[in-house]
């Protein structure tokens, strides 16, 4: 069931562990099936350098298993996954990441702010990075602490967590989000600590909005 599903969130869950987002068996993925609504997710508790696309749950949004060929069980944060699902029907993939400094700033309950520019291909609409508020992992305190960040923005902390990414795309785009929320929280730290603590100016929401493709561009007519 959902083969290719399985063999994509599987190779981003093991990019995620060799590139050093998702270590010491962290983080989580998951996939969104939109013809059937099922979701393909990570199972708790397994080295990603010996997963296979058999060891991928395949959950409902009601979180009920509807196949797991290897007898694992789904990662304990699915509660999370789904609600996202649910909150943004929109969403189709999910990456959950432990990287180092986008955690430092969760660890403060920091927002990151838009530094740069390129943040505004994130989906923020307040100029940030919000931070989720506490909730412990496993719980629907968890699940319920995502719902407004994740209507604010398609990437944001969970306070003394990690960061999450959603995509409307696949689970490689998700992927690529959450990698990039760790390079922002890395510049945003070097700046800081540059600055010797001073906030670095950051782009407005207004600013962010104005980007569009360069219309002085032209294509052949076909």
């Amino acid at each position: 069931m959902l083969e290719s599903l399985k063999k994509d969130v599987v190779a981003m869950a093991k990019r995620a562990q060799k590139e050093g987002l998702c270590k010491h068996l962290s983080g989580n993925l998951s996939a969104r099936d939109p013809e059937t609504g099922y979701v393909v997710i990570t199972p708790t508790q397994v080295d990603r350098d010996l997963l296979t696309a058999r060891d991928m749950v395949v959950l409902d949004l009601d979180a009920n298993v509807i196949e797991n060929e290897s007898g694992l069980r789904p990662t304990s944060e699915s509660l999370m996954h789904l609600q996202i699902y649910k909150t943004r029907p929109d969403v189709n993939a999910i990456c959950h990441t432990h990287s180092m400094y986008a955690t430092t700033f969760a660890v403060l309950n920091k927002p990151i702010p838009a530094v740069v520019y390129e943040i505004a291909n994130l989906g923020v609409t307040k100029s940030r990075i919000p931070v989720a508020p506490y909730g412990r992992p496993g719980t629907t305190d968890l699940s319920d602490s995502v719902i407004e960040p994740v209507q604010e923005a398609d990437v944001f902390l969970l306070q003394g967590h990690g960061a999450v990414a959603v995509s409307q795309g696949d689970i490689y785009d998700a992927y690529l989000r959450a990698a990039y929320i760790e390079e922002l929280a890395q510049l945003y730290y070097n700046a800081l600590c540059a600055g010797q603590g001073e906030e670095p100016y950051f782009f407005p929401p207004e600013e962010l909005q104005k980007w569009e493709y360069p219309s002085q561009i032209k294509f052949p007519n076909k």
